[in-house]
């Protein structure tokens, strides 16, 4: 894997208007996304996780130019993507593509699975109709598909196969960063395993990065070389998979790991479940200072009143945003 940056993030907002409050009219502003900075390298996945609510599909939205930046930018390969003209942003679909989550929405009913995974070849003047038919036989074969199952159409599939073909559909033009938003969270259990290993196969073959997006805990750790956990719009912990599951330093990272259940069971009977008091603040009031203050059992007054920054700790590359991080973990110090 090679840490080459080809997508840059840096201090994106992302801000609603939310209508007005009664009685003032006085127009409130929803913080779906407040200041975050993340690399995504060559061959790299990258695993964004969180509650729901917690800006991560919003974020998605914004990598592939679906939804813009209130502030911020975001640099493929060094060129800020939102800034681009409209030929510049048509060739950059070659580059970043999305898998979304429903794989029963996401595919038209009215079309067949081959002319749904060939119409990108289609809109961009990829080849000859025959060209394009074949291409989409080759992109069934590499999704594990089978190729005469072309003129089929979406309800005659089941739903890992229909994730498989929105995946052929992405790699249709040949990208180099898939931005993958909750693809396995309809799946059965043993259909998400069946899909993550092609994901994994899939990188390999094709040298792809992936932004993996999940509220699941399990399934990021199993594709992610880097995670990113999110909280209320913002990054508050980023490192190495291993560090961040290893040696959780925000205490919002060690509840989310504290409630997933291990593999096991020795160490579900030892386990201690951190239980977070109330719900999210909404992201049109988010407190002041750090914003999971209010539900954390290490807040004091400082927390209020400033804002932690992403601070690096032993770990190379692990950043934690908290006053009170230990700068050594308990496994680090034995």
């Amino acid at each position: 894997m090679c840490s080459q940056p080809i997508l840059e993030v840096t201090d994106v907002t992302r801000h609603y208007a939310s209508g007005r409050r009664w009685p003032l009219g006085s127009a409130s502003r929803v913080h779906a996304v407040d200041g975050v900075s993340f690399t995504l390298g060559e061959r790299e996945t990258l695993g964004l996780v969180g509650e729901s609510g917690c800006g991560k599909s919003t974020l998605g939205r914004m990598l592939v130019a679906l939804d813009r930046p209130t502030s911020g930018t975001i640099r493929y390969r060094g060129e800020d993507i939102h800034r681009l003209s409209p030929a510049g942003l048509k060739a950059l679909r070659r580059k970043i593509q999305i898998v979304l989550q429903d794989p029963y929405t996401s595919l038209d009913p009215r079309m067949t699975v081959g002319d749904i995974v060939a119409e990108p070849l289609a809109v961009h003047g990829e080849g000859t109709p025959a060209e394009r038919r074949r291409r989409t036989r080759e992109l069934f074969e590499l999704i594990g598909l089978n190729p005469d199952h072309v003129n089929r159409y979406p309800h005659e599939f089941s739903g890992g196969q229909r994730q498989r073909i929105g995946i052929a559909r992405a790699l249709a033009l040949g990208p180099e960063i898939v931005i993958c938003d909750e693809p396995v969270s309809a799946l059965d259990v043993s259909v998400q395993a069946q899909v993550l290993n092609l994901l994994a196969d899939l990188q390999e073959q094709l040298n792809l990065s992936y932004v993996f997006i999940a509220h699941d805990l399990t399934v990021v750790r199993q594709i992610s070389h880097r995670v990113a956990v999110m909280y209320l719009g913002k990054v508050i912990e980023v490192g190495p998979e291993g560090a961040v599951y290893g040696q959780p330093r925000h205490p919002y990272t060690q509840a989310l790991l504290s409630s997933a259940p291990p593999t096991d069971p020795d160490m579900a009977r030892e386990q201690e479940v951190i239980m977070l008091n109330g719900d999210p603040p909404s992201p049109a009031e988010p407190p002041s200072g750090c914003r999971f203050r209010t539900r954390c059992w290490k807040a004091e007054e400082v927390c209020a009143v400033h804002e932690p920054a992403l601070v690096e700790g032993v770990t190379s590359g692990h950043q934690t945003a908290c006053h009170f991080a230990p700068a050594v973990s308990v496994q680090e110090s034995d």
